[in-house]
């Protein structure tokens, strides 16, 4: 992709992707992308898992590994390749052009967006049941506020802050829900927790959008490609092992929950802390407070990450040259991060978890089979950055295009105000670009 014009520096700010400092080894990487999948999604699904599939329900989470496996790889393939920050923008365009390469990265954005703000409302939701004055209006708008203003703060002075708070809040929060996955094993009621019946595809298909919502985040994490060292190594090593985690982890705690609470999984409102509290009273509120801290640690790095897209966007002249720009002193996007966070703080305040997060895995579907065919496109071409590329293991088709096939089943089973949502943005996707790319012409 053809980068926009470069203005002369300033002493506040420079331009470009040379700006960028590459401070991102693998650990980090992989604590970003664990630490953005592992949101909110999963303290609410075990019980609206289990009220769809009952005991089967654990099942649901084998087949979303099945699904996002051949898509980690794809990611891995063509992340090893296009090393520039970005993530599926840089990937996408890489692969078939700044055409096809805006739309991939403006819906992602939308998509981490709404995401954000609709944990942000959660996040709210937590405190307000800790503290009753936060429900009403103005103070819960303060709180959401003053959320963002200090998540913009960390962001702000420097990669390696936001990368050591990254870390910080993932050791935080995973640490009781490993836990809880592992030592909940050893008091769970195995009557409660079915593998022998395979449930429908009429109750599988629509419980998986869930599920690829969930499973999703490393779309995000690796956005800011262009600040991770060898990128080549780092970004396949990073993402499969990852996903490795995450897998056993949602398992184990799906186990844990159907097991300890039986049938009054499906009226919890809390599943992760009331488990916990079935082993140890005190527990639950650690797992409540867990609950916050991982949310707070997705806002944190859906920020770090997102940030980056803008600004890849205002480098390559798709967005105003400010968000391609750098702080001279701390090498990161403020402007960019400060549009997100805006933007993100708005929805908040006017939007619910639910609905955002059922629009958004739909959607992140569309993405993730946008990224597996570049994959293929970019491993046919022979696309290549500094180190050797991660190849994709039986060639460059076979992997994609099974990808794709999953992604277009789950794809099936959205509701027609699903897919409308979808379609009305990427047609307002659409008119955006041409009027950029007018606006760029003229220039």
């Amino acid at each position: 992709m053809t980068a926009s014009p470069v203005p002369s520096a300033s002493p506040s700010a420079l331009q470009g992707e040379a700006a960028l400092v590459r401070a991102l080894g693998p650990f980090q990487l992989a604590a970003s992308i664990i630490n953005i999948i592992v949101g909110a999604g999963i303290f609410m699904l075990p019980a609206l898992l289990m009220s769809r599939m009952g005991a089967s329900a654990p099942l649901v989470f084998v087949a979303g590994a099945i699904a996002i496996v051949p898509i980690a790889l794809c990611f891995s393939a063509v992340g090893s390749r296009a090393s520039a920050t970005g993530g599926p923008y840089t990937f996408v365009g890489a692969a078939f052009g700044p055409f096809a390469g805006f739309l991939a990265g403006a819906l992602m954005w939308i998509c981490n967006t709404s995401s954000s703000a609709g944990v942000a409302a959660a996040l709210a939701e937590q405190a307000g049941n800790a503290c009753n004055a936060l429900r009403e209006p103005l103070p819960r708008a303060l709180f959401i506020a003053a959320t963002y203003a200090l998540l913009f703060a960390l962001n702000a002075f420097g990669v390696k802050l936001g990368a050591r708070m990254i870390v910080l809040l993932a050791t935080l929060k995973l640490t009781p829900l490993f836990l809880l996955a592992s030592v909940g094993l050893l008091f769970v009621d195995w009557s409660y927790v079915g593998f022998a019946q395979l449930p429908p595809w009429s109750a599988l298909g629509p419980s998986m959008v869930l599920v690829v919502f969930a499973y999703s985040g490393m779309e995000t994490a690796l956005v800011p490609t262009g600040e991770v060292r060898d990128p080549s190594r780092h970004v396949p090593r990073a993402t499969l092992s990852a996903i490795v985690v995450v897998v056993l982890l949602y398992i184990g705690i799906q186990i844990a929950c159907q097991g300890l609470l039986g049938p009054r999984l499906d009226a919890s409102t809390a599943p992760v802390a009331d488990a916990a509290g079935a082993i140890w009273s005190p527990a639950h509120g650690l797992l409540l407070i867990t609950a916050g801290v991982s949310m707070t640690g997705f806002l944190m790095g859906n920020l770090f990450s997102s940030s980056r897209l803008l600004f890849a966007l205002g480098r390559d002249g798709y967005l105003p040259q400010a968000f391609g720009r750098v702080d001279a002193r701390y090498h990161v996007p403020r402007v960019a991060l400060a549009a997100h966070a805006g933007i993100a703080l708005a929805l908040a305040l006017i939007g619910n978890f639910e609905t955002l997060a059922l629009i958004s895995g739909g959607a992140i579907c569309l993405l993730f089979a946008a990224v597996s065919v570049a994959a293929w496109r970019a491993q046919a071409l022979d696309l290549r950055g500094a180190g050797e590329p991660f190849r994709l293991p039986g060639g460059s088709w076979p992997m994609p295009l099974l990808a794709v096939a999953i992604m277009v089943a789950i794809l099936a089973t959205m509701t027609p105000a699903q897919w409308a949502a979808i379609v009305v943005s990427l047609i307002v996707l659409v008119a955006l670009y041409g009027v950029l790319t007018l606006r760029r012409r003229h220039r």
